[in-house]
């Protein structure tokens, strides 16, 4: 069994968070302890990333799988964009251990297709991938920054997320390559409507990376679900708006 690295602090109701591609758990850093007062907060690295070890043969199911064996018998359960589409397959797989769940900046289906105009171009996607083998630091780069666009405070969130990123070591290459290729395959949305917990969806109005619309599609979806859009705000509203990030959890804790 894969050693997934988790930190966990606070008190309260078992909160799960899930981060995106090429990040860790470090990411959370800006409203890990302002979470830790209202929960029991467990913070994962994903397999590959952050302070776990890779585990073959990487797949979506795989590391759902992975990831199964140490969830908390009852919680809620958060992921960023690849985090997310995780997420996603924990509550379908797990709806009695993940109660509540929480989408941040996530789509069903990460790539444009010819019947989904909400996604990224598939041959960004495959540049990104070619890209990884050729050059890593400038690949990784062009990803922190894309981002970050559209965001109000793009150079002061690009400069933490630069920062949280060289915190840990680099992620395993085959997990990144992992992770891109989960991105390109995923599509939930013939699934989604069988999630029966209450959802929150919480996205940034000037996303490019995982486009608005999908999560204004993804409300239609899940008639349980509540959807924040913050303003101004790009890939990752926990870093741009953290007090009202804390206090959508709290609410949603409370009132869902």
């Amino acid at each position: 069994m894969t050693q997934l690295h988790i930190e966990s602090l606070g008190h309260g109701p078992d909160l799960v968070l899930l981060h995106g591609w090429a990040m860790h758990s470090g990411i959370w850093s800006g409203v890990q302890d302002q979470l830790a007062r209202q929960f029991r907060l467990h913070l994962v690295d994903l397999p590959g990333h952050g302070l776990s070890p890779m585990s073959e043969p990487g797949t979506l199911e795989h590391w759902v799988g992975i990831i199964t064996e140490i969830l908390p018998e009852r919680c809620m359960l958060g992921g960023w964009s690849l985090g997310g589409q995780i997420a996603m397959e924990l509550a379908l797989r797990e709806p009695q251990r993940v109660q509540k769940l929480i989408l941040i900046s996530t789509t069903p289906c990460f790539a444009k297709n010819e019947d989904w105009e909400s996604g990224m171009e598939r041959k960004l996607l495959q540049l990104f991938l070619e890209n990884l083998k050729l050059n890593y630091a400038t690949t990784i780069n062009r990803f922190l920054t894309l981002q970050m666009s559209g965001d109000c405070s793009a150079s002061k969130i690009l400069s933490q997320l630069r920062k949280h990123f060289f915190q840990r070591d680099e992620p395993n290459p085959a997990a990144l390559e992992k992770g891109l290729n989960i991105l390109q395959q995923s599509d939930l949305r013939d699934r989604i409507a069988a999630i029966q917990q209450p959802v929150l969806l919480l996205h940034g109005e000037n996303d490019v990376i995982t486009h608005p619309a999908a999560a204004d599609w993804m409300h239609r979806q899940l008639p349980q679900s509540r959807r924040v859009m913050f303003a101004h705000c790009g890939h990752a509203p926990f870093l741009s708006y953290p007090e009202q990030f804390v206090t959508c959890l709290n609410e949603f804790r409370i009132h869902a």
